[in-house]
Formats: structure tokens, sequence, C-alpha cells
């Protein structure tokens, strides 16, 4: 449904305003009167949904200086100046510095409803491609969270933006720590929900009654319940299979009166990775098939190959930068250990590990392998073996790694780079190119 803008009308006198307002408003536009410019602008921001019409001579801010104002606020906002017949140099002159168009007194009201009928789409089509741009923005920033250059990571990116144009309901599984909510957030942020709200309860964490009132309602204090807040846009349910069968059959419910095209989205997010249980096991039948229509299923981290040097270094990156220290040097050893260890919390774990890796390299002391160990105790010493792996995988990670963290620490400068790792720069430039690395990501 097209947004409805409202026509600002400025005018000092008060006849003019009235009257033009009653023609608009015949002509089935929303309108709004303001006695002087002052008295505008201090409703009219940056995105205000509408345009202004306004006289030119006005006593305190003339419709020249409000004109300026304006196009300081929102240069895309469409302004229409009234003129008497001797001030119509000066309407040109507005015209020059950003008005849409004039209409010398007297006016017909016809041409007073054309141009304002011109304005209001003008209006419309710029909020609309601003809200787009903001949309595509956001969701970049979502999908630049997703890093990584693995397989599985290309496969699941491809997944996300092919699932988000769609319009079923989503299930998202995988193991904890993963990142299933990100990805509930890319689906939203990269399809045609994205300007909608998002809208995200985790249904292990309150008790079936509140539950229950949170997401059906009644709400207390005159809010909604969240199928309604959402409508519209996505509602991402964490930890579905922890729903009881009650309020499984009210989901289910509210999902078959929204009939297709679903007006709310459901993404639903299952953690059951327990032995022999899944969600399908947690889900009455109905239910499930209705929200796996698409699914997508997380790659665990231990799968993700060099993937894990990669976010480890981000994240030693980032701590570093929180607690001001250097970013701790990772050795060829530790690299193979932390692309062998079993990661049992997956990304949520290696970023428990990477903040613990700085935090004991600005004390001094300490090992990424004793990190591990103490993450998995029971793993013993499968948590840092170097098994499993032909040798060049190691290295070759290695390298890819060192070359990064370098061209971080010198901000992609060559030379410097060259300089370090006494490497000349044919080879630095073939190695950069085999493992995906572009000077221009470091400046």
């Amino acid at each position: 449904m097209a947004r409805t803008l409202k026509v600002a009308i400025v005018d000092d006198e008060e006849d003019m305003r009235q009257s033009v307002s009653q023609w608009l408003a015949l002509s089935g536009f929303d309108t709004e009167t303001f006695a002087s410019a002052e008295e505008a602008l201090k409703e009219i921001g940056p995105d205000w949904p509408g345009v202004v019409i306004s006289d030119i001579r006005m006593p305190g801010m003339d419709g020249m200086a409000f004109l300026k104002r304006l196009m300081g606020i929102d240069s895309g906002l469409p302004v229409i100046m009234i003129t008497g017949h001797g001030d119509v140099p000066m309407a040109v002159e507005a015209m020059r510095l950003g008005a849409m168009d004039f209409m010398e007194k007297p006016f017909s009201p016809d041409r007073m409803t054309e141009l304002a009928k011109r304005a209001t789409q003008m209006r419309r089509t710029t909020l609309d491609n601003r809200a787009l741009r903001r949309d595509l923005a956001e969701g970049e920033k979502v999908m630049g969270k997703l890093i990584g250059t693995s397989e599985p990571m290309e496969r699941l990116r491809e997944d996300i933006l092919d699932l988000s144009q769609a319009d079923g309901h989503v299930l998202i599984d995988g193991e904890t720590g993963t990142g299933k909510t990100l990805v509930a957030h890319a689906l939203h942020a990269t399809g045609p929900r994205a300007g909608k709200k998002f809208v995200v309860v985790s249904c292990a964490a309150l008790t079936e009654e509140a539950l229950s009132a949170k997401l059906f309602g009644p709400v207390e204090e005159g809010g909604l319940p969240l199928v309604e807040e959402a409508r519209g846009g996505t509602l991402c349910l964490e930890d579905v299979e922890a729903l009881s069968q009650a309020l499984q059959a009210r989901l289910l419910q509210f999902i078959n009166d929204q009939g297709a095209p679903a007006e709310t989205r459901i993404v639903a997010i299952c953690n059951t990775h327990g032995e022999g249980k899944t969600v399908e096991d947690a889900l009455r039948p109905d239910l499930y098939y209705r929200l796996a229509a698409l699914k997508i299923t997380l790659p665990p981290l231990r799968a993700r190959g060099e993937d894990i040097l990669t976010l480890f270094n981000r994240m030693s990156e980032q701590f570093a930068d929180e607690y001001g220290c250097d970013v701790p040097e990772v050795t060829a050893q530790e690299a193979a250990q932390l692309l062998q260890a079993p990661w049992p919390g997956n990304v949520r774990q290696l970023i428990n590990v990477a903040e613990r890796a700085v935090l004991q390299s600005r004390r001094g002391s300490g090992s990424i392998a004793s990190l591990l160990m103490a993450d998995d105790e029971e793993a013993g010493p499968a948590a840092i073996t170097t098994e499993g792996k032909p040798l060049k995988e190691y290295v070759e990670s290695f390298e890819k790694m060192l070359i990064d963290n370098t061209m971080r620490r010198h901000k992609g400068s060559i030379s410097a780079v060259m300089e370090e790792l006494c490497l000349p720069r044919r080879t630095l430039n073939e190695k950069m190119a085999k493992y995906g690395l572009a000077r221009a990501d470091y400046l």
C-alpha cells in the first residue's frame, strides 16, 4: 500500500491557508497548515513524509529564507512557491535554489492540484528509493558478518539470498553457536520485508503462560502481541522445539489463518542436537512441515576449514582494539591446533577463545593450546592434534593467515609486508592472488 503523504501549506494569511487546504483536501490530499516558516520548521525534518507549498512574502522568515532552510534539511523535498505578480523573478530565483515550481496569484485550483500531485509523486519516489538504499545497506551489513570463504559458507550465503526472496516460512537448523539468529536476520534484511519489523523471541526463556501472552496476547499496558507487532515483517522464534503442544497448535492456527502469501513470515530456529533427537521429534508433524518447507542447516565450525583462522584473526583484532593491546601472534603450530580443534561451541566458543587469547597475551602468559584444552577437557589431545588433514592444507591456511595479518598491520603497504616476510614482490603478488587477498581491502 502506498504511503499517505502530507501537503504542508505555509502562509501568514489565514484565508489563503484555509482555501488552499480545503481545495486540496477535497482533491484527496492530507493537508497541514502553518502560519509561519518558523512554525513549519519545528515539524519538518529530513525524510519528512510530504511536500511544502509556501508563500514567498511572509513576515519574519520569508519564503526565500524558508526555502534555503528546507533545502539544507532535505534537498530532495519538493517545495512549491506562491508568488504575487511582481515576485516572478524572485520565484525563478527560488527554483534555481531548489524549489520545484511556483504558482502566481491568482492561481488556478486545477494547476495547484496538478502541482501537488506531481510533488507527492516525486516525494514518494525519493523516500522509497532512500528506504531501498537503507535496506540494501542493512542487508550488506548483516551479510558482511557471515565471515568466511569456505565452500559451506559460500553455499550458506547463496541459500540465504535465494530463500530471502521466497515467501514461505523457514526452519533454521544447526549446532549451538553457529549463528542461527544472525542468519535469520540476514534472511529478513536481504528480502522484500527488510523495511519491516524483525521481532525475535526465545521460546525457551519464558513460561508457557508468559510466552502465550507475549506471542498471542492479551498484552498488558496497551502493547501488541508479537504476532501483531511483526505483521508484514518477520517473527523469529528461537528454540522453537521448546513450544508446548498447546502453543504449537496456536502457532499452526495462526499460520493457517494467514493463508498464502503469508503477511507475517515465521523463521523458526531449532537447537535440538542431542543424540537421537531432532526437531521432527519435538514438533507436531503438521507444524513441522509448515515451518520446514524452506530449511537451512548451518555448517559446524569444524567443517569450515581456513574460515577458522580468518574468524580467529578478526575476533582477535577486535578484542585487541577493545583492550588497547597488540594482536597476539599465532604460530604455525597454534594455527594447526585451531584448525583441528573440534569446536563443540562453534563460533561462539571461538569468540571466547579469541578474547581470552588477547587477555593472556597482554599478560605475557598462556597459550592457545591451553585455552582449547580448557574448553574441551574431555577431548584431551584430540583438541590439539594435527592428524586428519594433509599437511599442505595447514601450510596454506597458515600462510594465508600470516599474509593477511601482516597486510592488516601495515595497512596495505606492500613494501612493508615484503620486508617483514622476506618475500619478493612477484611472490607476494602470486600468493595474494592465490588466497584471494586484495591490497585495496587493507588501505
